[in-house]
């Protein structure tokens, strides 16, 4: 289910080792037979093939029995030639050649010999093939978190770019652009409340679903299409709402743009009241929606209200979904709390941060707020209707999380034949 075909390289008898592969897992008992001939092959079978002839072959082998050094080494080659990214497991000298040619060599800890640990590229100091699935598990919860951690940190720089270079339109009287955030609003913004933001989305459980997708393409690394497509969408959105704020509160409490001061970029004078409202305005916009992007990207197609149907189904999952990630529950929680001081705390507000309190702007902060929720769950909504990126595996019941794991149940075993694992 996880895009991973596993073949057996045997020394062992074509009889022994086909039992083997089909009581593990390797093969399906009921319909090995009834498959192409060479799922299962003698080793001097596979080696009077060319490698053209290997080529051909729709599926390479999943058994091959009575292997030698060189049968391992052409296999890998084989995988290599399909743009296969191959991982070797092995113990013995004859596996040296195959472990060094493989993506990955995977040595056994226990009994495997000095040779074969020398030419792997990582020992399993349990022989254990369960721990092989449990390190590619690990290993997509941390592509995840990276690229959770990424998208939050890029969709705030592309939200505060659009805001700051559409606003340079906006001139006071001496006929400078006026700032809809300060510089200090900024590095605030970036560096205190998005910093503990990002580290709670490294932070992240691996997702249910997450054995259930097929392998990422390592020439394109973390930065997919879907990332690329989503932090535009968002930083788009968030961006917006930022000006919407701002040009709302200029024009509503002011005189339109004619009433923008003069020099409030410098510092206060009797001319900035209307500035520096919308400044604070737009600041609290912006530290919201950041919250808010923390919890929307904990998954890039999953609604926020039913981010995770199998660890809780229950209706309203969406509180224990926030909870589970308490260094982010906290950083949000302390992000929002903090916003508050920073907009009403006396002088500090006026001198350090270039704004003053609000009152009613709360009304556009939080109509912001709301509609960039609804704009993000629409985004997602149509990424699931129509199986944009991850949509297409967003939607997994209970009762399918079951009956995949149902069908392919993972078996313990203590690798004593060769392994060569294919991530397609």
């Amino acid at each position: 289910m996880a895009g991973i075909t596993v073949h057996m390289l045997t020394g062992d008898h074509i009889k022994t080792a086909t039992a083997i592969a089909s009581e593990v897992g390797i093969l399906d008992r009921v319909s090995a037979i009834a498959k192409s001939r060479h799922l299962v092959m003698a080793a001097d079978e596979f080696d009077k093939l060319t490698d053209e002839e290997v080529d051909q072959i729709e599926e390479l082998p999943l058994v091959i029995a009575r292997c030698s050094p060189a049968t391992k080494v052409r296999m890998v080659e084989a995988m290599h030639r399909r743009q296969a990214f191959c991982v070797m497991t092995g113990d013995g000298v004859n596996d040296s050649p195959a472990l060094k040619r493989a993506d990955v060599g995977i040595a056994m800890g226990k009994n495997g010999s000095d040779v074969a640990k020398e030419a792997a590229d990582m020992v399993l100091t349990d022989d254990n093939f369960s721990s092989i699935v449990k390190a590619v598990e690990e290993g997509r919860r941390l592509f995840d978190n990276i690229q959770k951690f990424l998208m939050h940190l890029l969709i705030s720089n592309i939200a505060q770019v659009i805001l700051l270079l559409i606003a340079l339109a906006f001139k006071d009287t001496g006929g400078d652009s006026v700032f809809p955030l300060s510089p200090l609003e900024i590095l605030w913004a970036n560096l205190v409340t998005s910093s503990f933001l990002a580290v709670g989305l490294g932070l992240e459980e691996s997702q249910p679903d997450i054995m259930y997708r097929p392998p990422h393409n390592l020439r394109v690394g973390v930065f997919t299409r879907e990332l690329i497509i989503d932090k535009m969408i968002y930083g788009t959105f968030m961006g917006s709402l930022c000006l919407v704020a701002f040009v709302g509160v200029i024009y509503a409490a002011g005189t339109g743009t004619s009433d923008l001061g003069d020099g409030c970029n410098q510092g206060y004078n009797p001319t900035c009241d209307t500035v520096f409202r919308a400044r604070a305005t737009t600041y609290a916009t912006l530290t919201f929606l950041l919250l808010v992007t923390a919890w929307e990207v904990k998954h890039f197609s999953r609604s926020l209200f039913n981010m995770d149907p199998i660890r809780f189904p229950q209706r309203l999952s969406i509180f224990p979904t926030l909870w589970q990630n308490r260094f982010l529950f906290w950083a949000v929680m302390a992000g929002f709390v903090v916003a508050f001081p920073v907009i009403y705390l006396p002088v500090v507000n006026q001198l350090v941060f270039k704004h003053h309190a609000i009152t009613w702007e709360w009304g556009v902060v939080f109509g912001c707020t709301a509609t960039y929720l609804l704009c993000v769950e629409s985004w997602k909504a149509l990424k699931r209707a129509f199986g944009i990126g991850s949509g297409k595996n967003a939607i997994l019941t209970l009762e399918d999380a079951e009956t995949r794991a149902g069908l392919n149940t993972p078996t313990p075993l203590s690798m004593s034949a060769n392994t060569s694992v294919e991530l397609k």
